[in-house]
């Protein structure tokens, strides 16, 4: 049985609570948690707690929520807090060395990819995004470079037809929790064997941005697919109707089926989609929402919406067709 460690969690949306919920349900004892400051949320922008602080609070553990930790005295509060770890997960703040050092035993991250595949801010979304067939979590000691520490433990999970970034998301969370714990106990017994990464292997996971969400219907329709599921809960695919803006929340690429017609066209639209021809092949529209409405499956929205039945017509902008 290994010793427990008092341990300080820092962490700020639902990803990261999954992996605080595991640890208060270890042996390892959480002394402390940092988390982002309140930030507006919802139709009132009131003020709202992370999932994070919000799970602390019920657990009676001090939060502690500054703006940086650049801060000399935020730093020297960090340091008088005597933890043997501190366990990262999205926290979304910089660690200097003198935070990354503060531990008896540095500061761990749970990093939702096999690194060094995808290091960076998406990793969960570029991954789908390249059609890779295969992530998973890699819990990495944490240096002042960007993801580049050496990896104490990987955990592989394959990448589903049907994985959304949300699907995925939960999947890896679960993982990573578990993860940390089996990485907690081994540093507590001596026995972690940090493996360095090879940096010729890495590629950057970009955060994402609301432009990369417009579809291109020339590229091959097994790429939007790609696109609709990467960016399913945000920033949501989308792609013009006539003056509107229409987002697609799912959809398929058809397997050796030929267009035929200009990209961007509707060559047919019945109950079970909406196929739409591409630069290579037919995306089938399964799910998708108009403005001022919610998302509805195809038949749905061919019933509210006539138009989509009209022969030949054409989605995305004229520039793009």
């Amino acid at each position: 049985m290994s010793e427990p460690l008092k341990v300080i969690f820092a962490g700020t949306p639902e990803f990261a609570a999954e992996a605080l919920q595991t640890l208060l349900q270890s042996q390892h004892q959480v002394i402390a948690v940092y988390t982002q400051p309140d930030r507006p949320a919802g139709r009132g922008r009131k003020l709202t707690p992370s999932p994070v602080k919000q799970l602390a609070l019920t657990h009676d553990i001090d939060v502690y929520q500054p703006i940086s930790l650049k801060d000399a005295d935020a730093q020297q509060q960090l340091v008088d807090l005597n933890a043997d770890v501190m366990v990262v997960v999205a926290y979304g703040l910089l660690l200097p060395l003198p935070v990354l050092q503060a531990p008896r035993l540095g500061c761990i991250n749970i990093h939702a990819s096999l690194l060094p595949r995808w290091r960076g801010a998406a990793p969960i979304q570029r991954a789908i995004l390249a059609g890779d067939t295969e992530t998973g979590v890699t819990i990495m000691q944490m240096d002042d470079g960007l993801d580049t520490g050496d990896m104490l433990l990987k955990q592989a999970c394959p990448i589903e037809r049907q994985d959304t970034a949300q699907i995925l998301h939960d999947r890896l969370a679960k993982i990573g929790a578990t993860a940390v714990i089996d990485v907690l106990d081994q540093l507590s017994e001596g026995r972690a064997n940090p493996e360095p990464q090879n940096d010729s292997q890495s590629c950057y996971a970009a955060k994402l941005s609301k432009a990369e969400a417009f579809i291109d219907w020339q590229q091959p329709a097994m790429e939007i697919e790609y696109l609709v599921r990467a960016f399913n809960p945000w920033p949501v695919a989308q792609t013009e109707l006539g003056e509107q803006m229409m987002r697609i929340w799912q959809a398929c690429a058809l397997a050796d089926e030929a267009a035929g017609r200009p990209p961007g066209t509707v060559i047919k639209a019945d109950k079970q989609g909406i196929d739409v021809a591409t630069g290579n092949g037919v995306l089938r529209i399964l799910t998708a929402q108009l403005p001022g409405g919610k998302a509805l499956a195809a038949a749905d929205l061919l019933n509210a919406r006539k138009e989509l039945k009209q022969p030949g017509l054409r989605l995305g902008s004229v520039s793009q067709n």
